[in-house]
């Protein structure tokens, strides 16, 4: 079950929208009485609730708002148990002045917006020993691990736990707190509007992540990178999933370089991760933490999809398959061809996609040239694949059949970009843009406006989750919805 936030600053609000998350299915609401700007007047928001409520009232300590006397705040709090709602969160501090009264369960917290605490079990017994029928932990996370140990701990507890991490790093433990044990977990009225850091909205932990369906048996696949936010993966293979009704979700794991290590190899096993996308900056390092590696991954020397089966850890590159194919349908080849043979080729970047991009063009029998803006990088990359590297403020001098960005060189909000002048595209040009967000760049646009077969990142984009959704699933992906999932959410983060 999920419980849905609300803090505004009236009652009307507050009224009015514990009506509207009902009638969008919502079973569970917190009151935060400490987002109310004049005096609180708790019958007008528990008479008649339209579903049970959660009262709690947070100091500036803890998260809150609350400016009044700590005096007035537990009146508040005595008051809610006296009229019956149905749960009242009490700190650990105050729960022994605060007795228990008919039927409203008392969750006693912790709030920690600086760390994940390292003796969170001598807490948790302190917690569950103030008469608590729900013990809840919101801890501020600083490394993935934090989400396994919360969730560990909620696997453990005897007495019902919330178990939450806070930040964008902890979004993971908010997802799999069903399935680890907890009664609920936590989401905002809308993302715009989160009360705690990297708290979802309930939008996106319904319709994205299926958190009510969520539960033990749910496989767990995820993307694995740093940064993390920008990531459309959740979103297109959470739909893929929910269209083939399987019990398994996706989630975003973000997971800083220092860290990788100790996520591959024990993190994932005590999380039950069955599958993982690879993306900035891990697509290289993760190498050396697999026990196998496909023979075209090992070939490009990049991965970007780990299966897990037991101790095994099994690295692929659907990159490669995805952007030979995309280029090969937009310029009439077959993809496993040397269509290319004595054509140029200028790849701009020397990341993983470039990596794997590069090593397919030479493939098909180019002369690659790779341009990137740190020269020693292009020229590491260059050396790698058989090709050579250009300073970026010559790569204009090449007069190449196909041209690839790999960059991030026009992706949003910076659309108004372009890695390539326009003067430099003519018909004869194959351009292909790995930016998916916006499809149209003003790279492609250009191309197209000077008659250039283009292919756009969504492209690319899609082959390769499509092939992940294989590898994960053993199914075919559903691409038209994968593709129109990647339309919806970018349209959605320009709007």
């Amino acid at each position: 079950m999920i419980c849905v936030s609300i803090g505004r600053g009236r009652h009307k609000q507050v009224v009015m929208e514990h009506r509207h998350l009902v009638d969008q299915g919502a079973e569970l609401v917190e009151l935060r009485l400490d987002y109310i700007r004049r005096n609180v007047d708790l019958r007008r928001l528990i008479t008649g609730r339209p579903c049970p409520v959660v009262v709690s009232c947070r100091r500036e300590k803890d998260g809150g708002k609350w400016t009044g006397s700590e005096t007035q705040r537990l009146t508040l709090l005595r008051a809610a148990i006296a009229d019956g709602v149905d749960y009242v969160d009490l700190e650990e501090d105050i729960a022994d002045q605060i007795p228990r009264y008919g039927t409203t369960k008392r969750i006693i917290s912790l709030h920690d917006f600086e760390e994940t605490p390292s003796d969170l079990e001598s807490i948790h017994k302190r917690l569950a020993a103030l008469d608590a029928d729900i013990v809840k932990m919101a801890t501020m996370a600083h490394n993935p691990h934090d989400n396994v140990r919360v969730l560990r701990l909620i696997g453990q507890s005897e007495i019902p736990m919330i178990g939450i991490t806070m930040g964008e790093m902890g979004i993971p433990s908010r997802i799999l707190a069903g399935k680890f044990g907890a009664p609920f977990t936590f989401a905002t009225f809308h993302h715009e509007r989160t009360l705690a850091p990297g708290q979802l909205s309930f939008q996106q932990m319904t319709d994205v992540f299926r958190y009510d369906q969520v539960d033990a048996q749910t496989e767990v696949y995820g993307v694995v990178a740093d940064p993390i936010g920008h990531s459309l993966s959740p979103a297109i293979h959470n739909a893929s999933f929910r269209e083939q009704q399987m019990n398994r979700v996706y989630l975003p794991f973000r997971v800083p370089r220092e860290s990788l290590k100790t996520f591959i190899l024990e993190d994932c096993q005590e999380l039950g991760v069955r599958g993982l996308s690879v993306t900035i900056p891990h697509k290289e390092a993760i190498l050396d933490l697999l026990t196998d590696i496909d023979p075209m991954a090992e070939a490009i020397g990049a991965v970007n999809t780990v299966l897990f089966s037991g101790e095994q850890r099994i690295g692929y590159n659907t990159d490669h398959s995805a952007a030979m194919a995309s280029l090969a349908d937009a310029a009439g080849h077959d993809p496993d061809s040397r269509w290319l043979e004595s054509e140029r080729a200028l790849v701009l970047g020397a990341g993983g996609a470039a990596r794997a991009i590069s090593f397919g063009l030479k493939r098909c029998g180019a002369e690659v040239f790779i341009s990137s803006r740190t020269l020693p990088r292009a020229e590491q990359l260059a050396d790698w694949v058989g090709s050579k590297a250009i300073a970026w403020d010559r790569r204009h001098t090449i007069d190449p059949r196909v041209i690839v960005n790999a960059t991030p060189v026009g992706m949003h909000p910076h659309v108004d970009e372009t890695p390539i002048d326009p003067i430099n595209l003519t018909r004869q040009v194959l351009v292909f843009d790995t930016v998916y967000n916006p499809e149209q760049t003003l790279l492609v646009k250009d191309a197209r406006e000077r008659g250039c077969k283009t292919v756009t990142g969504v492209d690319m984009f899609v082959r390769q989750a499509a092939l992940q959704f294989k590898l994960f699933t053993g199914a075919s992906a559903p691409e038209p919805l994968m593709r129109a999932e990647v339309k919806r959410m970018t349209g959605a983060a320009r709007s």
